[in-house]
C-alpha cells in the first residue's frame, strides 16, 4: 500500500503558506476533515487557494484581514491552536475561533496567557481557558514570553510559526517538560523552509523577526497513519509493504518502527529506501514504552500490546488525556473487553494481555485514532469485533476502511 500524506505537515504548509509574502506550491496534501479546517481558515484570513488535482496554490494579496464570521474548525485542535496566533497579525478587528463541542472542551489557557505577553489581546469567552476564543488583530508586539510545555506542543508551535511577523524578536521559554517535541522540530523545520529563523537551546527558542517567502512544498507520507498498518501486519501474523515519501523530516510517530522492533517485530526499510516492510513474529514480547515524545502511538501499542507475550508498561502519555477524549481512559476501560486485565495510572498504563482477544463492541467515543485501533483489535480477534464510529475516521484518515480492504482485512460497514 501507499501511506497516506502526513496530517502534521499539511496543516502547517498551509498556514506558513499563507503568511508568506509570495505564492506557495502545497504538492499532495492530506484532504480530511483536520486539514480542510486548516484550508478554510486560510481562505477565511484572506488568503488564495487555488486547487490543481493534488497541487495547489496559495497566495495572499495585502494583509492578513479577520473573518467576517465566526471561524468553526470543526475538531481540529492543530487548527484553532495555530489559528489563534495567526489571527493576531490581521489589519484589526477581532476573530472568534471555535469548533464541536469536543473542541470546546480542549485546554487553551496556556497559550492565551502567552499571547497576552506578546501584545496580543485575546481571552476565552467563557472565562476558562476553552473556546469560543476571541482575538484582536493589529499585530503581534513580540518580545519574551515564558510558556508551559506539559499541556500540548501544539502551544509552542503556534507561537514559532507566528512570532517571526511580530514588531520585534521573540524569545519563547518553555518550563518544564516539553511534550511530544517532534511535533515543534516538525514546525521549526517548516519554518526555516519558508525563510524564517529560529533557534532552540535548553528549551528557549529563539525568533527573529521578519518574513516568510514561498515555497514549492511536497508533503510527506504520514507514519501515524501508517503505524496501523504496521500494526495490523504484527497483530494478524500477516506481513505489510508500505511505500512512503518525505521520510528525511521529522515525525513523532516514526518511533513506531524502533517499537515494534523492540516488540520482536521484523521492519526492514525497502531497498529503495522509500517505504517499510514488516513481517510479523510469533513472539511479541512487552516491556516498557515511554510515549512522551509521540502520544499519537498510545493507541496501536496499547492494541499491540493485547497479542504480546508479556505485560506492557506505556508512560509518558499524561497530555493524551486532553486530545479529542480523554484516551487514556478510554482505551483502558474498552480494551478491557478484550478479557485484558488494565491498571490505569495518571500517565499511562499497564496492560496485561490475554489468552486470546475475545470478540466485543468497543467504543471509541468519537475519536478517529481509537476507532482505527480497534478495527485493528478486530483483526486479532478469532471472531472479530464490532467497533463504533466508522465516520470518524474522515478526520486524519478518510482512506482508512478502503486500505485496511485492500490489505485483506474483511470490514463491513453495518
Amino acid at each position: 500500500m501507499t501511506a497516506p500524506p502526513s496530517k502534521s505537515y499539511t496543516h502547517r504548509a498551509f498556514a506558513l503558506a499563507l503568511l508568506a509574502k509570495s505564492p506557495s506550491t502545497i504538492r499532495t496534501p492530506l484532504l480530511s476533515r483536520d486539514t480542510l479546517a486548516t484550508i478554510d481558515a486560510c481562505r477565511r484570513f484572506g488568503g488564495s487557494v487555488e486547487e490543481n488535482g493534488s497541487i495547489f496554490r496559495v497566495s495572499r494579496a495585502g494583509q492578513l484581514n479577520a473573518p467576517d464570521n465566526v471561524l468553526n474548525v470543526e475538531n481540529s485542535g492543530t487548527t484553532i491552536r495555530m489559528m489563534m496566533s495567526i489571527a493576531s497579525l490581521t489589519a484589526g478587528g477581532f476573530t472568534i475561533l471555535t469548533g464541536d463541542s469536543s473542541l470546546r472542551e480542549r485546554p487553551m489557557g496556556p497559550l492565551l496567557v502567552a499571547l497576552n505577553q506578546l501584545g496580543v489581546d485575546c481571552w476565552s469567552a467563557r472565562m476558562d481557558g476553552t473556546p469560543p476564543i476571541i482575538v484582536k488583530g493589529g499585530g503581534m508586539e513580540g518580545g519574551e514570553v515564558e510558556i508551559r510545555g506539559d499541556v500540548s506542543s501544539q502551544f509552542i508551535s503556534s507561537l514559532v510559526l507566528s512570532c517571526p511577523l511580530a514588531r520585534k524578536d521573540s524569545t519563547i521559554t518553555v518550563k518544564g517538560n516539553l511534550v511530544s517535541r517532534p511535533y515543534v522540530d516538525a514546525t521549526v523545520e517548516m519554518i526555516t523552509r519558508f525563510g524564517g529563523d529560529v533557534a532552540e537551546a535548553d528549551g528557549v527558542y529563539l525568533v527573529q523577526a521578519g518574513d516568510y517567502l514561498g515555497i514549492d512544498f511536497l508533503v510527506p507520507s504520514d507514519f501515524s497513519s501508517a503505524s496501523f498498518m504496521l500494526t495490523a501486519a504484527a497483530i494478524t501474523g500477516g506481513e505489510v509493504e508500505i511505500e512512503m515519501s518525505g521520510l528525511e523530516l521529522p515525525q513523532a510517530d516514526a518511533a513506531i518502527v524502533g517499537i515494534l522492533r523492540k516488540m520482536g517485530v521484523d521492519v526492514r526499510d525497502l531497498e529503495d529506501g522509500k517505504g517499510l516492510f514488516a513481517k510479523s513474529s510469533s513472539d511479541i514480547v512487552g516491556g516498557n514504552f515511554d510515549l512522551s515524545s509521540s502520544p499519537d502511538l498510545l493507541p496501536v501499542l496499547a492494541v499491540l500490546a493485547l497479542k504480546s507475550k508479556t505485560p506492557v508498561r506505556i508512560t509518558g502519555v499524561a497530555h493524551a488525556r486532553f486530545k479529542e477524549i480523554d484516551r487514556v481512559a478510554v482505551l483502558a476501560s474498552e480494551l478491557e473487553k478484550t478479557g485484558a486485565n488494565i491498571e490505569e495510572f495518571p500517565d499511562g498504563m499497564l496492560i496485561e494481555p490475554p489468552k486470546s482477544i475475545k470478540s466485543c463492541q468497543l467504543n471509541p467515543h468519537n475519536d478517529h485514532r481509537t476507532f482505527m485501533a480497534f478495527c485493528v483489535v478486530g483483526l486479532g480477534s478469532r471472531e472479530g469485533c464490532l467497533v463504533e464510529g466508522s465516520e470518524t475516521v474522515d478526520v486524519s484518515y478518510p482512506d482508512f476502511l478502503r486500505d485496511m480492504r485492500g490489505l485483506s482485512a474483511r470490514m463491513d460497514v453495518l
